[in-house]
């Protein structure tokens, strides 16, 4: 893996090590729980970015911070943005690292895929700052990952940053993700969405669909209302180091000024054109 540019920070812990350790006690996890009657068990607790909390979350999350534990006992400080327990100090609150143990809670809940682990490490407070970023499709068993300036990778394999979207006879985009797709939502996009695409792909799981998009087997992607950075931060390097492009049209502070934090504060879109990304600006209602 490229060293990223740092200079005796937590960005230079072995963070892929560590991603590759919390899949092995996730997949674990869900291999113990393998029904919807298991995996739909809720603490009784709503996690800080709202949502209630399942067990499997729960046991999730702890699998990941046991390995942001042993980070921090080796020396590395950091502070951690989870979707469950908010904002924890390890240490130093100038890199963050950004945490959805499982994207797609309730694919996992009904046993349908994708389902994610997704890691992004910054040196900084905004999208614009992650530095390293790590998807993990347990569905696919496809591993994602990217590093600032370094490219992005499908299980080691380099994407091309050159391939294009693709457009249909009628000259809309071909494949369109669309995610938190709430039918309320998706009725009051809906013409918006036929002006651009010919055919929508929902998968359930913001990181995975980015993802997607990263490797061109989606045109682009659009999220209906505003995601949390935990569902974003590590996609959408995976994105750009992958030739594509991502905003977050409603950050004033420019398409990167998404703040790495657990509120939700705009839609995020992505796209392999520049072109294609200022159109679906104006699909989210």
């Amino acid at each position: 893996m490229p060293p990223m540019d740092s200079s005796g920070t937590a960005l230079d812990a072995d963070w892929l090590g560590a991603c590759r350790a919390a899949v092995a006690s996730l997949r674990e996890i869900l291999r113990e729980a393998p029904r919807t009657r298991e995996r739909a068990v809720e603490t009784g607790a709503r996690g800080e970015g709202g949502d209630r909390t399942l067990v499997i979350d729960q046991a999730a999350e702890d699998a990941v911070f046991a390995q942001l534990d042993a980070l921090r006992a080796a020396g590395h400080r950091f502070t951690a943005v989870s979707e469950e327990r908010g904002e924890v100090d390890y240490g130093d609150g100038g890199v963050r690292v950004v945490i959805d143990p499982i994207d797609g809670s309730l694919n996992a809940k009904r046993l349908l895929g994708p389902v994610a682990l997704s890691i992004a490490v910054a040196d900084g407070p905004t999208m614009a700052d992650v530095a390293f970023a790590f998807v993990h499709d347990f569905g696919s068993g496809e591993e994602w990952r990217a590093t600032r300036g370094g490219g992005a990778f499908l299980d080691d394999v380099a994407l091309d940053p050159a391939l294009p979207e693709r457009r249909g006879d009628s000259g809309k985009l071909e494949l369109l993700g669309v995610e938190i797709a709430d039918p309320r939502w998706v009725a009051a996009s809906i013409e918006r969405l036929e002006q651009e695409t010919e055919r929508l792909r929902v998968l359930g799981a913001i990181a995975v669909t980015m993802c997607q998009v990263a490797a061109a087997r989606l045109d682009a992607m659009v999220s209906l209302r505003r995601c949390r950075a935990v569902d974003a931060a590590a996609a959408q390097l995976i994105v750009r180091e992958a030739g594509g492009h991502v905003a977050f049209p409603l950050c004033p502070d420019g398409p990167l000024s998404a703040p790495l934090d657990v509120a939700p504060h705009s839609p995020v879109l992505c796209a392999r054109s520049e072109a294609t990304l200022a159109r679906l600006a104006n699909v989210p209602a």
